[in-house]
C-alpha cells in the first residue's frame, strides 16, 4: 500500500500491528528512448506490487541517484555520493524514530550502491532495526530469468522496457546495437560516455515481446515479495 494514499493515524495503526516498511529507490538518468525515470518507476512499481497482498507500506521513491557518467545527456540529475547517503541515512532515521524496524530498500539504480554500505553502518548503530539492500533487477531469480530471455541485456535495453517505462511519442528503434565495454564507461568523462553510447542504451534489443516481459516482471515481483516476507532475524 502506499503511503501516500494514508494518513498519520493509519500509519499509527499499521505500526501497533506491523513494523515493516519498504522504500524504492531509483534515479532520474537518460535511458535512450525510454523514461528518465525508469529506475525510479520500476522499483516503485516492484515495491508496490510486491507488498499490495502482504499490506506493507511503500515510502515514495527516492528519485534521484549517484549518476554522474550521463551528465552529457539533457535531464539527467546526479546527486554527490555525500548528498545521497545522507538523504538515504535521514530517511532510514525518521522511519527507525516511528517504530519501523524492518526497512526494505528495493533499488533500482547501480550507481545507488554506496546505500548498501551506509545501510550495514547505520544498523550497526541501532541494535534491534534491520535493512535490507534489494537491487531487484538483478537479484538472483530476476536475472536469472533475464538470461533465460536473451543474455544480452543491460542498460536501457529491453530488460527495462515495460509498457510503464514507454513513451508515446517515443517509439523504440527496430532491432538492437552490439553490446559497449561496460567497465570503459566508469572510466570516461560525461561526453565521452555520450559519444560512445550515441542514443544512450548499452546494446542489446530495444524491446521484447511483452508476454515476455510480463513473465520477467512476475518473477521480480515474487522475488521482491519474498525478501520482504521472510528472511528478518
Amino acid at each position: 500500500m502506499k503511503i501516500s494514499e494514508m494518513n498519520w493515524s493509519q500509519v499509527e495503526s499499521y505500526l501497533a500491528k506491523d513494523d515493516r516498511a519498504v522504500l524504492p529507490t531509483g534515479s532520474t538518468e537518460q535511458h535512450a528512448q525510454l523514461s528518465l525515470s525508469v529506475d525510479s518507476i520500476l522499483s516503485e512499481r516492484v515495491s508496490l506490487d510486491a507488498a499490495a497482498t502482504i499490506g506493507v507500506p511503500v515510502f515514495p521513491a527516492v528519485s534521484y541517484g549517484v549518476t554522474p557518467y550521463f551528465m552529457a545527456f539533457p535531464g539527467t540529475v546526479t546527486l554527490k555520493v555525500e548528498t545521497f547517503i545522507k538523504v538515504i541515512g535521514d530517511i532510514l532515521d525518521s522511519l527507525a524514530a516511528h517504530g519501523f524496524k524492518r526497512i526494505v530498500i528495493v533499488n533500482g539504480h547501480g550507481g545507488n550502491a554506496p546505500a548498501q554500505s551506509l545501510a550495514a553502518e547505520w544498523m550497526a548503530a541501532r541494535p534491534g532495526v534491520q535493512v535490507k539492500f534489494h537491487n531487484w533487477y538483478n537479484a538472483p531469480k530476476t536475472w536469472k530469468k533475464v538470461k533465460e530471455i536473451d543474455p544480452v541485456a543491460s542498460h536501457a535495453s529491453w530488460m527495462e522496457n515495460f509498457p510503464w517505462t514507454r513513451l508515446a511519442n517515443a517509439p523504440a528503434p527496430d532491432g538492437g546495437k552490439p553490446l559497449v565495454e561496460i567497465e570503459r564507461i566508469r572510466q570516461l568523462s560525461p561526453q565521452s560516455v555520450r559519444s560512445l553510447l550515441g542514443d544512450g542504451s548499452f546494446g542489446g534489443l530495444y524491446q521484447r515481446k511483452d508476454e515476455e516481459m510480463m513473465a520477467l516482471w512476475q518473477v521480480a515481483v515474487d522475488e521482491t515479495r519474498e525478501v520482504i516476507e521472510t528472511g528478518w532475524m
